[in-house]
């Protein structure tokens, strides 16, 4: 008897359009949203990462909500999502805050810090030691809120044409390299230059540039790097954990209805993790292959380079904190919580990994 009185309230309820936070006609996709991307349509990881994130919220919403992404060149070019989101010509946007250091300098400490964090702790920072929330002040302005989104985990060094056995190696070296890692770069004597991934190849295979670095061995064997270059090095020590980002049209995230806007929230959280573990689970392949069927010449960079360039690290992530009082706050954050996790870790993760070498 209870049962047959539920389902005749719930029926009078639905037919009524009161009894759920939609009505039926709402379930057939009425909000549909952009994302433009700074990647190729559906590049490994990266790309196929925020395919995931629309299909989730397309699912959570129940079909009320539908994101279509768009590959960078498809609607905007990659370099200019930010703008894009900001202005509302997209609803949603991914790509990393270093790409924006034009907008205001300390957004590359959301990005990668050279020496810095890793993503272990770079998402610690974020959702529990208040660096979301100086992001999301930095954004604001732009009317944009952003979320992590997806982390590529510690990245190789990159790709060169000539072997790297001291800092002088690296002068007058053009090399792709975007952020604080291309700001250490150039005062070590090389010229960073900015370039988004998918013009990497012809740009090192002509000569434009000398040396790049991308990612990792999954997201680098997509790309083909290794016909277009002999030296692989590693480790990426400009970017040991990337968090790339999600930019979320404020304007628009406002007219959502709450259970909306939890879902987006949500699935950018999903997306943040899972980006990671597809990173994880394939660099393995990648670099078993770009080893064993291609014959990279894998390298690691001598412990003198890595020395120098961590001095002029120190140095160009002081500088910027210097710069004004937003960059001087962030920084603080990012170095305080830095300095608490670091013996913690001391004696947990890398502990660990040392004694996994025994």
């Amino acid at each position: 008897m209870k049962r047959r009185h539920f389902t005749k309230t719930l029926g009078a309820g639905v037919l009524a359009g009161a009894a759920l936070p939609y009505t039926l006609g709402e379930a057939k996709s009425e909000i549909t949203w952009k994302m433009v991307t700074t990647w190729p349509k559906n590049f490994p990881g990266i790309g196929v990462g925020v395919e995931n994130l629309a299909k989730r919220v397309d699912e959570l919403s129940g079909g009320r909500m539908t994101i279509k992404v768009y590959g960078a060149g498809e609607v905007v070019p990659a370099l200019e999502v930010f703008d894009a989101v900001s202005r509302g010509t997209a609803e949603m946007g991914h790509a990393g805050a270093y790409y924006w250091k034009g907008k205001n300098e300390a957004f590359q400490f959301f990005s990668s810090v050279p020496f810095g964090m890793n993503a272990m702790e770079m998402n610690a920072w974020l959702y529990y030691g208040g660096g979301l929330k100086l992001w999301q002040e930095g954004y604001e302005k732009f009317n944009l809120i952003p979320m992590p989104g997806g982390n590529t985990g510690v990245q190789m060094g990159g790709w060169f044409n000539k072997q790297i056995n001291s800092v002088d190696d690296l002068k007058g070296l053009k090399m792709r390299m975007p952020g604080l890692g291309g700001e250490v770069l150039k005062r070590a004597g090389g010229t960073p230059v900015t370039l988004p991934g998918g013009e990497l190849f012809n740009a090192l295979k002509n000569g434009t540039i000398d040396a790049t670095e991308w990612v990792g061995p999954y997201n680098d064997l997509a790309f083909g790097l290794h016909k277009a270059a002999k030296y692989y090095y590693y480790p990426g020590w400009h970017e040991p954990g990337t968090p790339l980002e999600i930019t979320i049209n404020k304007k628009a995230f406002d007219a959502l209805p709450a259970d909306l806007q939890s879902i987006v929230l949500n699935a950018c959280k999903i997306l943040n993790q899972d980006m990671l573990n597809d990173l994880t689970a394939n660099n393995n392949q990648a670099l078993h292959a770009l080893k064993t069927k291609h014959h990279v010449d894998v390298r690691r960079f001598p412990d003198v380079v890595l020395k120098k360039l961590k001095v002029i690290s120190d140095e160009v992530v002081a500088d910027l904190a210097a710069k004004d009082a937003y960059s001087k706050m962030v920084f603080d954050s990012y170095r305080n919580f830095r300095d608490v996790v670091l013996p913690w870790h001391a004696i947990s993760e890398y502990a660990y990994l040392r004694a996994r070498q025994l």
